[in-house]
């Protein structure tokens, strides 16, 4: 598999070259002419789109990586597993979306009308990736069909000029019913071979043009207005239907309308001069191409091919920065959690500039025992991924969650998860989080609110479930602050007619004789397995002992709200109440030292075990 594997590279004794343009890296193994030409075209339809929607978003978080491969042969070594079978629709290209990078698969030789149909039709892919997991395959596949036609000049572009090959196919074949076409998802055989795929597509491309061209002609939203349908969760027939008005009259219509002898389309007044001096050219050494193909395959699900060949890599050049990350995901996705970690780990050792390698080491780290240099590590991790991607949500609420289990830079824990909620408002997991920081700083009743904004986001049971559990808890914390506060003024009240006589506490009431200080953290945080007993509260103040075999190790808290508990393996029956429900539980206790050896260690985070 090995030597199969690496053969395109070595034996044909090819060459590989970079073009980098100042928004699109192009790998190809033509020639430098051909790797110049895709990165202008590339380069001319960012452009063209930001002329003609200012508002849309050209440019991702992620790198976009262009391999740009000469023929079909080379293609197929890299295209999906899907389409490698007998009668599987022939690719000309494709959009491979990851969460740290985008990739673009071009096939140089490609037939078709326009040589660089395939670069706009991915590049639009590109562009409406975000909304790609709720808009349906017809209309993603539609748009992009009907963008792939573009002509560029000088100082004008067309949009939207007719498919002559998608008419010649509607016109000799019969059309899908729409209530079929509606439904196609990557699953369904009309998107895979390759005589239902391309009426799939051509009947897409026809849809989209004549209700985008409908549209603008009458001055009308229905596309929009079926996207925001399905936004609200309606199917996607009955979305049409209201948006469209009866399918069977749009059948008709569509009909009729591939029938047409002529067709309109849009031009757009730009200018869409690329100046090429800015390109950067260099030949690539085996050994890099070699690990950038083996990122392709590992992420386009050809784990079988990828793997012998980072192995490869890796023998030839061990601290190879990008074979050491693909190795992770592989082993992240095959669910060894620890061999992932390590790779990983050598990544970020070795100065990786991928900011999901720092986060997946982050994250797969505090998974487990944290030791001082490790959470030191961590931390350092999780703000470099930040700070090479600053877009990158999932950053922001590892380092909130970080922050807010040791009890520290709250403020700053509080802002890391409210960044992370902006960038993506509908993610209910982030609002917890923002919620569970609230509560270790004390503010109960914001924590409700925003928890009460997450319950109407949540999408499932489970995440109903879960920000209800929290809610409940919560509201609980915020009712028994109020009821101490409520205490402590009516004790204020009543003692201040005496405030002028010296008051001495009742030797009867040891607990008023306690005199807390104030806790300053002087070690690392530790962990201990065992039996919780001796849980004594005093306001929010809570002592308690664990039991490890026949040690005994005294915790406290000053304000037990902070503590983050968690449950491993079980669901607790119902809201924990740490003041009666510890007593005798197992758990893995999460303590830090003092820095006066004479106060007791302070209590962190618990987690029950069943």
């Amino acid at each position: 598999m090995l030597t199969a594997a690496l053969s395109p590279a070595r034996d044909k004794g090819e060459t590989w070259t970079e073009v980098r343009s100042p928004h699109f890296i192009v790998v190809t193994n033509s020639n430098e002419k051909q790797g110049r030409r895709v990165a202008d075209q590339f380069e001319r339809m960012r452009s063209l789109f930001h002329a003609a929607f200012p508002k849309l978003q050209v440019d991702p978080g992620s790198p976009i990586i262009v391999l740009a491969i000469k023929d079909e042969k080379d293609f197929r070594a890299l295209e999906p597993p899907a389409y490698l079978a007998k009668g599987s629709l022939k690719l000309g290209g494709l959009f491979l979306r990851a969460p740290d990078k985008n990739y673009v698969l071009l096939r140089l030789d490609a037939e078709g009308e326009h040589p660089y149909s395939v670069v706009y039709h991915e590049y639009t892919h590109l562009l409406l990736s975000k909304a790609a997991d709720s808009m349906p395959l017809w209309m993603n596949e539609g748009l992009a069909e009907f963008y792939e036609n573009t002509q560029i000049h000088e100082k004008e572009a067309s949009i939207g000029e007719p498919s002559g090959e998608n008419l010649a196919l509607l016109r000799q074949n019969r059309l899908l019913p729409l209530a079929t076409l509606f439904t196609v998802d990557d699953k369904s055989p009309y998107y895979h071979e390759e005589n239902k795929g391309s009426i799939f597509y051509a009947e897409s491309w026809a849809l989209t043009h004549y209700l985008l061209i409908k549209d603008r002609q009458d001055k009308t939203e229905r596309l929009k207005q079926y996207s925001d349908f399905l936004t609200q969760k309606i199917d996607p027939v009955t979305a049409a239907t209201r948006a469209f008005g009866d399918l069977k009259e749009l059948q008709s219509a569509l009909e009729s309308y591939v029938q047409r002898g002529t067709f309109n389309y849009v031009k757009v007044i730009t200018t869409t001069e690329v100046d090429d001096s800015a390109f950067t050219v260099q030949a690539l050494a085996a050994v890099q191409w070699d690990a950038l193909r083996a990122d392709f395959l590992a992420y386009n699900n050809r784990t079988a091919e990828a793997r012998p060949l980072l192995d490869h890599v890796l023998q030839e050049d061990p601290n190879n920065v990008s074979a050491q990350e693909t190795m992770g995901y592989l082993e992240f996705r095959q669910g060894h959690v620890e061999e992932a970690r390590k790779c990983y780990a050598q990544a970020v050792q070795h100065d990786s500039q991928n900011f999901l390698a720092h986060y997946y080491f982050a994250a797969m780290t505090m998974n487990g025992s944290l030791a001082a240099t490790d959470a030191t590590q961590v931390e350092s991790s999780l703000r470099t991924a930040i700070k090479l991607n600053p877009s990158f949500a999932p950053a922001y609420d590892m380092l909130a969650v970080f922050l807010g289990m040791r009890n520290r830079n709250l403020d700053e824990a509080r802002m890391m998860a409210l960044t992370a909620v902006s960038l993506d408002p509908a993610n209910v997991g982030y609002r917890v989080n923002v919620a569970n920081v609230l509560m270790a700083m004390g503010e109960h009743q914001n924590a409700v609110v925003v928890l009460r904004a997450a319950a109407k986001l949540a999408k499932t049971p489970q995440e109903s479930q879960s920000v209800d559990t929290i809610l409940m808890r919560a509201q609980e914390y915020a009712e028994d602050q109020d009821h101490d506060q409520e205490q402590a003024r009516t004790q204020n009240r009543q003692s201040a007619p005496a405030q002028a006589q010296e008051q001495i506490p009742s030797s009867t009431d040891p607990q008023q004789l306690v005199h807390r200080k104030e806790f300053v953290p002087g070690g690392p945080h530790r962990f201990v397995v065992g039996v919780l007993s001796s849980v004594h509260c005093t306001d929010a103040n809570l002592d308690l002992t664990v039991t490890s075999g026949a040690k005994k190790l005294t915790l406290r808290t000053d304000n037990y709200y902070k503590i983050q508990f968690t449950a491993l393996n079980f669901q607790p029956s119902s809201d924990l109440k740490p003041c009666s429900d510890l007593e005798n539980r197992p758990a893995k206790v999460e303590y830090v030292e003092s820095a006066d050896k004479t106060d007791v260690p302070h209590l962190i985070a618990i987690e029950l075990h069943k």
